[in-house]
């Protein structure tokens, strides 16, 4: 039989560099500050990885190993490349530069998490196509050995282990380009946000994974051609199920667990493949985004395990229609707020999602500066799930050059709000509403909060009082005797307020 030739000591070498690149880059991707530093170091380790697989794999070459037994002949046989021309390669690199750098310059900011889950898709594809094309051509990924029987035609026997990563490759992949595909539609407004309940979901979902991983042991088993389609098509379908059920609110969780699918997918492949930069690469991307998920899934007070299976953040009974309680509440102007946050000695902002959507973080940060010229201290404070990705909040403000010493996650301000005079809440609901913490009936409790009421005035700027945010319950912070009411359009009630300052 064929035993595995030894691997290049430089390949290796440059391999394990790759893997140091993209751990420095994780690395750095975790503050903001060093958020440059990281995608350039993950630009040259993924650089690194690219030209080395493609300098290994030329130049083309065949090699055939027989065995003789009593019965039939073993031609243990693995091809490198041997359709594919180097030119080609580069083209289709090219390709794929020319239509990421265009993507990526269009993009705005706000649309940002639609981005990420349309990429997200396309490696959730890009996994399922390499593992057609092992199945169909398991002579050119070096997975097989192809037998001779005394009679009959020759046919390929793919390795039993390379058959399980194949398998398990193609569901991760499946599963992670319909649920993205489906994320994608939610975050652009295509379809509509709001949770499809299919009576007895998780019953449903659960089977269709067991069933799922059946089908890929009786792959493993027998190597027919149904298992494998039938693997195939009902993991298209799962992708489907599990995020339908989910509010399009709820994608900051979505995305996350999104992303660590498509990172098993990339290492399933990588072993199908024998590339040791892919196994690296997708194991870290899978790992890092689980155990982000997983934070905010506490973040959010949800069962890891409930993402997972599909409908986060719903309920049979779940809102999102709920009415506003009818209470009386304060009215204020633009002038009104410019006034107090003037004669404030600290103001900590609140962005959420309707900052997003009104594109109003240039705005915020000219009103920041206009605050700090008249001597008063500008804090942002970042709930973790905030916005509609994880970092949703920390981006756009990034992007409008708002200082990253100013900006706070949850756990390092909350304790600031109740010696803050000003809260300045932009489109935050949920994660500004104190029923988390006092009312152990609502869908959010035991959320941690920001303790927004706690400031001595409160200004919250809201499109009416007839909304509520994604959880279907109102925000009693609204009817507190500090809280003044900025109805309007959080960008133009921002620029108001910056005019009003002058």
């Amino acid at each position: 039989m064929h035993e595995a030739a030894p691997i290049n000591p430089w390949v290796a070498f440059a391999y394990l560099v790759a893997g140091v690149c993209f751990i420095l880059a994780l690395r750095g991707l975790s503050s903001p500050a060093t958020s440059r530093r990281g995608n350039r170091l993950g630009m040259v380790g993924m650089g690194i990885a690219v030209l080395t697989t493609i300098f290994t794999h030329l130049p083309l070459m065949e090699v055939t190993v027989v065995e003789q037994t009593a019965d039939y002949d073993i031609w243990t046989q693995f091809t490198r490349i041997d359709s594919v021309t180097f030119a080609e390669i580069l083209a289709a690199i090219g390709i794929g530069a020319v239509i990421g750098l265009t993507t990526a310059k269009r993009i705005a900011m706000t649309a940002m998490p639609q981005l990420v889950a349309a990429f997200h898709s396309l490696v959730g594809l890009a996994a399922v196509l390499v593992g057609i094309a092992a199945y169909l051509n398991p002579g050119a990924f070096g997975i097989s050995s192809v037998v001779v029987p005394m009679i009959g035609e020759p046919f390929a026997v793919i390795n039993p282990v390379s058959k399980v990563e194949m398998g398990l490759g193609v569901a991760i992949g499946a599963i992670t380009f319909s649920g993205s595909v489906i994320a994608f539609l939610k975050l652009n407004g295509s379809m509509s946000g709001k949770p499809i309940l299919l009576p007895g979901r998780h019953v449903i979902n659960l089977a269709t994974l067991a069933a799922i991983l059946l089908l890929v042991a009786q792959f493993a088993h027998t190597q027919d051609a149904w298992p494998f389609w039938a693997v195939v098509v009902l993991s298209f379908a799962t992708g489907f199920l599990l995020i339908i059920p989910i509010g399009g609110a709820d994608m900051p969780v979505v995305v996350s667990m999104l992303n660590s699918y498509s990172g098993w997918a990339a290492a399933a492949m990588g072993f199908t493949l024998g590339n040791t930069a892919m196994i690296i690469t997708g194991a870290l991307v899978g790992s890092s985004g689980a155990i982000l998920s997983y934070i905010m899934c506490r973040a959010m007070n949800r069962s890891f395990i409930s993402v997972i299976a599909g409908g986060f953040g719903a309920t049979d009974s779940g809102g999102g229609g709920a009415a506003a309680i009818d209470r009386p509440w304060k009215r204020g102007s633009a002038e009104d707020a410019a006034f107090l946050m003037q004669q404030a000695e600290q103001v900590i902002i609140v962005p959420g999602y309707g900052m997003a959507v009104a594109q109003a973080q240039h705005a915020l940060r000219e009103m920041g500066d206009k605050l700090k010229e008249h001597g008063v201290r500008v804090k942002y404070a970042i709930h973790p799930v905030a916005g509609r990705m994880p970092g949703h909040m920390n981006v756009l403000l990034a992007e409008a050059n708002v200082p990253y010493d100013d900006v706070f996650e949850l756990e390092d301000i909350n304790s600031e709000f109740a010696q803050t005079d000003v809260a300045f809440v932009i489109g935050a609901n949920d994660v500004t509403n104190p029923a988390a913490k006092t009312d152990k009936t609502s869908p959010i409790y035991g959320m941690p909060v920001l303790d927004v009421e706690k400031a001595k005035t409160v200004l919250f700027i809201k499109r009416s009082m007839g909304g509520v945010g994604y959880a279907g319950v109102d925000n009693e912070v609204f009817y507190r005797d500090n809280t003044m009411m900025l109805l309007a359009d959080a960008k133009k009630m921002v620029e108001e307020i910056v005019k009003s300052m002058e």
